[in-house]
């Protein structure tokens, strides 16, 4: 018994890794036997308090936990046996798990068809098409340049359509007198505009006349590029302001250079322009021979009241042979002359002026 209670005084309080220390009183002597102790007096070993907490390693050596005056270490439980790792660090089987983790995403595929998505990469995407090379400042410079070109002409064409639409056949005899080149400009727009249409109506003209003899002498009062004329076999004389062909003579519609009842067809193919249409079918019907025919195709929009026109076409001396209205582009009536133009005014004989609205 005096043995054990001189092990028990000779018991000092385990260095570094021992509970005791300021603010945790040691081993007191006369209290407890200490499990382990060897015979010789050597100093017990620390017995562990049970599991440790994920996350909270051991102590290490020769350090001494903190007291109940001084700071702990971020994540050090009052008790621990040293300072503890912060709360972000993991332990070594949360770093196994997202190893393995990372390792299943690596193995997987890449985005598919499905949306679905891997962390892995995928195949690389085929490559796009080519960049167009920039334009170079000449090329723009010089599209600029057609652009503006191309409103300048528009605008000029409307100008001209409206000048011949308002004026007489004598106004518009003394304009492109005075400017040739604008009647080319206004032919380009005239063109340009037919050329939308499903047919021409000229070309109806060409069949008409290809089921006719080809002996008839015919007037193309308004002829433009005479294609009338290099159409059919027969015998044409072509009219117009401006000569776009050696086979136009120039003149004033109203005014044609050609004897009394000398052609069996007068041809109007959207040329009934000018303020003075009295004048102008009149024209038609002295050159016409009696019983001869007079062919008109013009835009259907300019037609305000076509029983009006009709009867006042009769007032001139001509008959309705038939009308093609099924277009609704333009209408094509044939005529045949019965006998001279009646003095007076044709009241219904009114065509709206064909104006094109600016785009």
């Amino acid at each position: 018994m005096f043995a054990e209670q001189e092990w028990n005084d000779a018991a000092e309080p385990v260095p570094g890794g021992a509970p005791g220390g300021p603010g945790r009183p040691g081993f007191a002597a006369g209290k407890r036997r200490l499990p382990g102790a060897g015979l010789d007096g050597e100093a017990a070993r620390k017995r562990p308090r049970g599991r440790r907490k994920a996350g909270v390693p051991r102590g290490a050596a020769g350090e001494r936990p903190a007291g109940p005056g001084e700071p702990r270490e971020n994540g050090q439980r009052p008790d621990a046996d040293g300072p503890a790792e912060p709360a972000a660090e993991l332990n070594r089987r949360q770093r196994r798990n997202r190893q393995k983790k990372q390792r299943r995403r690596q193995q997987e595929p890449a985005a598919g068809p499905g949306g679905e998505r891997g962390s892995g990469p995928g195949p690389p995407e085929p490559p796009g098409p080519p960049e167009a090379p920039p334009e170079p400042r000449s090329g723009r410079s010089a599209a600029l340049r057609a652009r503006m070109e191309e409103r300048l002409l528009g605008a000029r064409f409307r100008y001209l359509n409206q000048q011949l639409y308002t004026g007489s056949s004598r106004d518009a005899a003394r304009l492109f007198r005075a400017d040739p080149a604008a009647f080319h400009l206004y032919h380009r727009g005239f063109e340009r505009q037919v050329r939308r249409w499903p047919e021409r109506p000229v070309q109806r003209i060409v069949r008409y006349l290809r089921r006719r003899p080809a002996s008839l002498v015919v007037a193309d009062f308004g002829c433009g590029d005479c294609t009338l004329a290099t159409s059919v076999k027969n015998r044409v004389h072509c009219f117009d302001l401006v000569p776009l062909s050696p086979r136009v003579t120039v003149c004033d519609m109203a005014e044609v250079p050609l004897a009394d009842e000398s052609v069996d067809v007068a041809v109007f193919c959207l040329a009934l322009m000018g303020t003075n249409l009295q004048e102008i079918l009149g024209e038609a019907n002295r050159v016409l021979k009696l019983g001869g025919t007079l062919m008109v195709a013009e835009v259907a929009s300019r037609f305000e009241d076509i029983r009006a026109f009709l009867k006042a076409m009769a007032q001139l001396g001509f008959r309705t042979v038939s009308k093609d209205l099924s277009s609704s582009y333009f209408y094509v009536l044939e005529f045949a002359k019965t006998g001279p133009c009646r003095a007076g005014p044709a009241p219904g004989l009114r065509l709206r002026p064909c104006l094109y609205k600016r785009r």
